[in-house]
């Protein structure tokens, strides 16, 4: 355990960068997607994301927005009543009322809101499986989530989620602990941290000075948060995970008929059923990010959402040895379509080590450098008088667009 907390870095929203964290954890069959719509055809594209394939894993969303004011109210107004009007919702649950096995950590780590938005969706997956060093800590898997499988069970297609070792004992280390205690648990963690701040940029820890305290942010500062949605299989509700909260919020029942009996994950459900399952709890999720997004103005575009799904190079492989099994020739149009279609995830893996092989590198001295030898040259200040009167420019555009859109308004 790391003895402080407090030097954890921000780090980008992107599916590459999200993707390769958790894979660094040990995590398997499992990647990040970004979402540029909520309607239902690009919803169910997670789901259906290939001809043949009906029932895509979708563990949960992540929504980055900007932090307001209003955002820790915001849940407090919406959805008050069950239709039974016997259970008040919005409001965060804590003690007994919260969801038993439903994991939660409250974030006392600055700069860890995106990490711990992961870790909420990866902790909360159903039937996904875990590694155990001894029987002890797979009873104690077992208290805690009756739908969490053990890897001595054999993964058909490698399509349930792995933990992998790190987070399998993570999770186990802190099945009991108290909200606050798991927050802190998290921030005190060196592999947890250390494979966040792999994903800092070189530069900002360059400029920083850390003799000098942080600058604390001001209303005119533009702050950022993560948050997670997550279905629960236990109640059939989704919940919305949010560490600045005091505990997980339930923002609305994607299976209101489930009673009492039906408390654990049915691992014989059909595809048909598995999809109707997973589209309803990601409509409700859906829902409660448009009430989120309807308290910001109409011109505000800083928002990012991303879902935990399946890692498609599964179902792929899947559907070729599927082919294979039948005779098909290598030379068939469908062996070559879906072997097409996995050399282009293979190279968008590979686009994304590569990006983050940029984002890790320090390109600081190569521009002080670049600059002493504009200036050198003469050059410098012509182009400094070029680079005013350019954003002169787009100032006046936007200044133009702000008044129109007023207008319409």
């Amino acid at each position: 355990m790391a003895s402080s907390n407090d030097d954890w870095c921000t780090i980008e929203s992107d599916p590459g960068v999200f993707t390769s964290l958790i894979e660094s954890f040990g995590t398997q069959n499992v990647e990040f997607a970004e979402l540029w719509s909520l309607d239902d055809d690009s919803l169910l594209q997670l789901i259906r994301p290939m001809e043949g394939v009906e029932n895509a894993a979708v563990h949960g969303l992540i929504f980055l927005f900007k932090w307001q004011s209003s955002s820790s109210s915001d849940a407090e107004d919406v959805n008050k009543e069950e239709e039974g009007g016997n259970v008040e919702r919005g409001k965060a649950l804590v003690g007994d009322d919260c969801p038993e096995g439903l994991f939660f950590a409250k974030q006392v780590t600055h700069n860890a809101c995106a990490t711990q938005a992961i870790l909420s969706v990866l902790f909360n997956a159903p039937n996904s499986i875990i590694e155990t060093d001894d029987d002890d800590n797979a009873d104690n898997n077992a208290d805690t989530n009756a739908a969490t499988s053990k890897t001595t069970d054999d993964d058909k297609n490698g399509r349930k989620l792995i933990l992998g070792n790190t987070l399998s004992n993570f999770k186990s280390f802190t099945s009991h602990f108290p909200p606050d205690l798991r927050g802190e648990a998290i921030g005190s963690s060196d592999d947890i941290r250390t494979a966040h701040n792999s994903f800092g940029r070189a530069e900002d820890a360059f400029l920083s000075d850390p003799s000098k305290a942080k600058r604390a942010a001001t209303d005119d500062d533009d702050v950022f948060h993560f948050i997670a949605y997550v279905p629960h299989e236990k109640d059939g509700c989704v919940y919305e995970l949010d560490g600045l909260q005091a505990g997980p919020i339930r923002v609305g029942s994607y299976r209101p008929e489930i009673g009492d009996e039906n408390t654990t994950t049915d691992e014989n459900n059909n595809d048909s059923s598995a999809t109707a399952s997973d589209m309803d709890w990601i409509r409700v999720a859906r829902n409660a990010i448009q009430t989120r997004l309807a308290n910001y103005s109409s011109t505000e575009i800083k928002f990012n959402l991303m879902a935990m799904v399946q890692d498609k190079r599964t179902y792929l492989t899947e559907r070729l040895n599927a082919l294979a099994a039948i005779g098909v020739e290598e030379s068939d149009p469908n062996m070559l379509a879906v072997r097409s279609e996995l050399h282009s995830e293979e190279e968008k893996r590979a686009g994304w080590a590569s990006e983050n092989e940029r984002r890790r590198h320090n390109y600081l001295p190569f521009c002080v450098e670049y600059l002493r030898a504009l200036a050198g040259s003469g050059k410098f200040e012509g182009l400094v008088e070029k680079a005013r009167e350019s954003v002169g420019e787009k100032r006046k555009r936007a200044e133009a667009w702000k008044k129109e859109v007023g207008k319409q308004g």
